[in-house]
């Protein structure tokens, strides 16, 4: 059953440079060694939703909680959280629509 890593978070106040510089050249980039199938990225302009929402679809729940156990994923969230506010992750059953 392919499930989805659904991921949001509020990107802090004065570190919107920084923050896209290190989405670009150190995150996504990471994730994708770690084999994860990024899926969609949306961003929120108008409402009370967090901000940022990024998903991704691996094959099933037992690959996604190896991934995201792993010291790599753990460093990279860690890294991530010096810009962002109100991180949250969840592992979902991919639906395949868009899923909150």
């Amino acid at each position: 059953m392919t499930v989805k890593l659904i991921m949001t978070w509020d990107i802090r106040s004065g570190r919107e440079q920084e923050y896209f510089e290190f989405i670009g050249r150190s995150f996504m980039p990471a994730v994708i060694d770690l084999g994860v199938e990024m899926k969609d990225a949306w961003l929120t302009i108008y409402g009370e939703r967090p901000q940022i929402l990024v998903s991704a679809v691996m094959p099933d729940f037992d690959t996604a909680w190896k991934i995201i156990e792993t010291d790599k994923w753990r460093e990279l969230t860690d890294a991530l959280l010096d810009f962002v506010d109100n991180f949250e992750e969840k592992i979902v059953q991919d639906k395949g629509a868009f899923q909150f």
